[in-house]
């Protein structure tokens, strides 16, 4: 990481504390997360958690098209690919630290606000889903889209799609649907929108709080520039009935097929339907294998789980492939291990799930 790939700056306040704000700084890549931009955030984050100067802390992307796109794909596709055998290695340092990241932020003890302004997909909507003030604007658009690269959606979200109207979050992991600042409001994913060139006015705004109550002060400034009229009109709600129905089977190769299957002439849900048609076979059964084992789960539980499942994922060779043809060579023709979900077999899935630590060696035990 170069040392202007993110950006920190603290700002003071009227009483003499100071707002301490986090920008990511890597407009070129839509703000993706490397490893050591994770590691950066996280110390800068705990420093500031044990300041008692700082009132609240405030992360944002810079420029005006992404908070942050997701992870550093391209650098895991290097290690998958130039260093066999150590590709595991790479995946457990990187998805450690970015779940003990997530956690960390779940469980910020100061106000934190995310400004997810623009993209937010993968990697970035875990930070902004794990925020105490979430902001979405006018541009935002959220995902969750890794059926596209031979992921699996991974940040927390087999938790936080447990939250969401029963098959909704199904849906939205198998077809990487994008959503809007409606979406995320309705879904939980977000808490206020505000008026994407409000940015400035906002941070001087906090920068002018009364901090003798932080959480209280940072409310009632957010809640002075909120603008839900901003948003625009619902994707999800609007067709909740619809995605239930094609959610509701006994296992991932019906709802896939009822997915493509749905002859309903709607932009949105064609679009969803070709994503899926074109995305990995596999990550539709981690979907579905996910979203069934952390039905009741904790949040730490989820964490740990998916660090198991990540570091499989990228011994294996469908996530490879699919950074391949999207990021690498972009021929957009990636060649997966099976053509469709109902050829992928039971065994073939297990093998991602195959234990890698116990439970006092696992890297997350301690969350």
């Amino acid at each position: 990481m170069t040392e202007s790939e993110i950006l920190f700056e603290e700002r003071p306040t009227r009483d003499g504390g100071c707002l301490g704000i986090a920008t990511l700084n890597a407009p070129g890549s839509l703000n993706a997360l490397s490893l050591a931009m994770i590691t950066a955030l996280h110390a800068k984050l705990d420093a500031w958690a044990e300041d008692v100067s700082v009132h609240a802390v405030w992360l944002q992307g810079m420029g005006d098209k992404a908070f942050c796109a997701g992870g550093d794909v391209v650098a895991l596709y290097r290690a998958m690919t130039t260093s066999p055998g150590d590709e595991g290695e790479a995946a457990r340092a990187y998805f450690g630290a970015e779940y003990r990241l997530d956690h960390f932020l779940h469980h910020y003890p100061k106000p934190l606000v995310v400004w997810g302004d623009g993209v937010a997909m993968g990697g970035g909507l875990g930070l902004l889903v794990a925020a105490d003030h979430r902001i979405v604007t006018d541009t935002s658009r959220l995902a969750m889209p890794e059926i596209s690269i031979g992921l699996y959606p991974d940040v927390g979200a087999s938790w936080f799609f447990q939250r969401m109207p029963r098959g909704v979050g199904l849906y939205l992991g198998v077809t990487g649907a994008q959503l809007n600042a409606r979406d995320a409001l309705e879904l939980g994913l977000a808490d206020r929108v505000i008026a994407s060139e409000a940015r400035q006015d906002v941070l001087k705004a906090l920068e002018n709080a009364d901090y003798r109550h932080p959480q209280q002060a940072v409310r009632e400034v957010l809640r002075g520039f909120e603008n839900r009229a901003l948003a625009p009109e619902a994707e999800v709600m609007p067709r909740l009935d619809h995605l239930q129905v094609l959610s509701d089977a006994a296992d991932i190769t019906q709802v896939v097929r009822r997915i493509l299957d749905d002859p309903r002439e709607d932009a949105w849900l064609a679009a969803n339907r070709a994503r899926l048609a074109a995305g990995c076979p596999a990550t539709a059964h981690l979907v579905w294998r996910m979203l069934c084992r952390h039905r009741h789960g904790s949040l730490a539980e989820t964490f740990r789980d998916e660090l198991m499942l990540s570091v499989q994922c990228c011994r294996h060779t469908e996530l490879a492939e699919g950074i391949r043809a999207l990021l690498i060579d972009k021929d957009r023709t990636p060649q997966w291990a099976y053509t469709d979900v109902a050829n992928v077999p039971a065994s073939y899935i297990d093998g991602f799930f195959m234990p890698l630590w116990d439970a006092e060696t696992h890297p997350l035990a301690d969350l």
